[in-house]
């Protein structure tokens, strides 16, 4: 800047010379005016471009000392945000631990709970098939005794089947035993009488009576055999005394029948 302030100069004073050698006497007032402006006008240029620079320098160095300050801020801003990152740090390594803490807490606690719950499981699970065991215990027991008392109703009834059948067995028995005896019995009186009439001969003849048992010869109907007299000998003491036995009783009372 200075270089070039002096450069007009020189030029100016150089114009001027030229001037005073060319320009003819009467004008020489004129330039020595027009020299004294030009001056002048140069001196003002000079003090308006030394304004300039002091004004620059004043901006340069308010710039420098707004760069100062903003590399002193950004110092202070870097250290600022070095300590605040380092506060963040610590802060989150805190976070972290509490977390972590936490974390190792709850996941004790849910430990805990879940034996607990384990426990709790457990417990129902044995009460269950405690229940369970007591209920089939009963179940089984139950169906022991409705077994037992339904095999014992078998049992007697099975007892007094037998005991009808055996009865039964002997009614019939005796029955029988007791037919066999009437039977016996009429045999006897039959053959006691026959004894009796005609000694058991079936040709024997005493008048009109005729054969074994001393019937009448019309009751035979002219059929001598030993096949019909013993059909109608029957037919006649069933129907007259109602049995051989009765038949016998009435012979033993008035010697004939």
């Amino acid at each position: 800047m200075m270089f070039k302030h002096n450069f007009k100069k020189v030029l100016s004073a150089t114009a001027f010379a030229v001037a005073l050698v060319v320009a003819p006497a009467a004008n020489v007032s004129a330039a020595t005016n027009d020299a004294s402006s030009t001056q002048q006008s140069a001196t003002a240029t000079s003090q308006d471009q030394q304004a300039s620079q002091d004004q620059a320098a004043s901006q340069s160095s308010a710039a420098n000392q707004s760069s100062a300050t903003a590399v002193s801020a950004s110092s202070s801003t870097s250290t600022s945000s070095a300590t605040s990152t380092s506060m963040v740090k610590k802060t989150t390594k805190k976070a972290k631990k509490t977390t972590k803490k936490s974390k190792k807490k709850t996941s004790k606690k849910k430990a805990v709970k879940k034996v607990a719950k384990k426990k709790r499981a457990t417990k129902k699970a044995a009460a269950a098939k405690k229940a369970a065991a007591k209920k089939a215990a009963a179940v089984k027991k139950a169906a022991a005794k409705k077994a037992a008392a339904a095999k014992k109703a078998a049992a007697k009834k099975a007892a007094a089947k037998a005991a009808a059948k055996k009865k039964a067995a002997a009614k019939k028995k005796a029955a029988a035993k007791k037919k066999a005896a009437k039977k016996s019995a009429e045999k006897a009186a039959k053959y006691w009488i026959a004894m009796r009439e005609s000694s058991g001969y079936y040709t024997a003849r005493n008048g009109s009576c005729y054969g074994r048992y001393q019937l009448l010869i019309s009751y035979l109907g002219g059929d001598l055999s030993k096949k019909n007299q013993e059909r109608t000998a029957d037919r006649y003491v069933y129907g007259r005394y109602g049995s051989w036995v009765n038949a016998k009783r009435f012979w033993l009372a008035h010697n004939w029948y």
